[in-house]
């Protein structure tokens, strides 16, 4: 049964999250793994592995994907992001009192794990080449998206003794934050690649894949996730659970509930269908970004709960994902 197999999908594609999780967790348990080790691993995940993870989605996409851009679609995406971030903003001041903890809520509300998960959930929903074509290019908007607006959500709520919001500061957080900076030469890289390929020249992935450059970038983004969430798994601590319980469920609820159906809803009545609604399920629906927590504990904020958000919201989303594809199935949306 379809059904049976869009289960099955949610959990393969959300479960070895979990598990490289416990597999952290374990080990430091087993005191394999210290905190000198931790704090290190997740500066080099920061610093390093998830710039890079984040420079090659973005670098090598698919030119083809560019001839099915779908500009309703992407302007509706980048505006209801900067939605849910100024809505998310009302929140956290409404319901959230510690300051090193909005900016960590914020960045859940509007921050999914779209890369991860979203553009394979998006090709397996996708019936057509447009759809999977529109997730390659998805990413090309909401992956320097995403990070920008973390940046000023781990930010704007980071004032001590009082202090007014130092928006130079902040511009400079932005602007050097590895995350970003991977972000920025991946799209000045597929500016030159696509600016090479209009002149004639023979630039395909073919050649590319050939190059030993190519070749080691691969191992090191291959590296950044795994690491994260091993690095995420020795610092999680079953024991806050309990005293972060409301911000949890706050979060939790925003990225797996709210979110979704406000912009799934809206989207809907706007006239978007089957080939654009993969990649708003995809966008709006999977669990927030590995990447959230590094960030979050490098710009001194609540790194503990931003663990306990990646964990949480990956393990609802199991059933939140499996169904919204239900529901959209029987509306039409979807053939299951």
């Amino acid at each position: 049964m379809r059904e049976l197999k869009i289960f099955y999908f949610a959990c393969n594609a959300i479960l070895p999250i979990v598990l490289l999780v416990l597999v952290g967790y374990f080990l430091r348990k087993i005191k394999l793994l210290n905190d000198e080790f931790l704090n290190i691993g997740n500066k080099l995940v920061f610093k390093v592995l998830l710039p890079c993870l984040l420079f090659f989605n973005i670098a090598f996409i698919e030119k083809d994907a560019f001839n099915r851009m779908n500009w309703n679609l992407m302007l509706y995406a980048f505006i209801s992001i900067l939605a849910l971030f100024f809505i998310g903003i009302i929140i956290v001041k409404l319901f959230v009192k510690d300051n090193k903890q909005k900016g960590v809520v914020l960045q859940c509300l509007f921050r999914s794990n779209y890369a991860l998960i979203g553009i394979p959930l998006c090709e397996f929903l996708a019936t057509g080449t447009d759809g999977k074509g529109l997730a390659s290019i998805m990413a090309a908007l909401s992956v320097p998206l995403f990070n920008m607006l973390a940046v000023i959500a781990l930010s704007i709520f980071d004032k001590q003794e009082g202090n007014k919001i130092d928006f130079k500061k902040m511009l400079k957080k932005i602007i050097t934050n590895p995350l970003i900076v991977g972000v920025f030469v991946g799209l000045i890289f597929l500016a030159f690649r696509q600016g090479i390929i209009a002149m004639g020249v023979n630039f395909s992935m073919d050649i590319i894949e050939e190059n030993f450059l190519y070749k080691a970038l691969v191992n090191i983004k291959n590296m950044a996730t795994p690491l994260a969430l091993i690095v995420l798994g020795g610092k999680f601590q079953f024991q806050a659970i309990k005293r972060l319980a409301p911000q949890i469920i706050l979060g939790t609820s925003l990225r797996t509930i709210f979110v979704p159906a406000l912009c799934l809803v809206v989207a809907y009545f706007l006239g978007f269908r089957e080939n654009e609604f993969p990649v708003l399920v995809a966008l709006f629906s999977t669990p927030v970004a590995v990447s959230s927590v590094p960030m979050a504990q490098e710009m001194n904020q609540d790194g503990e709960l931003a663990g306990q958000f990646v964990v949480w919201t990956s393990i609802t989303s199991i059933f939140s994902l499996f169904i919204i594809v239900m529901i959209l199935a029987s509306i039409g949306i979807f053939i299951v």
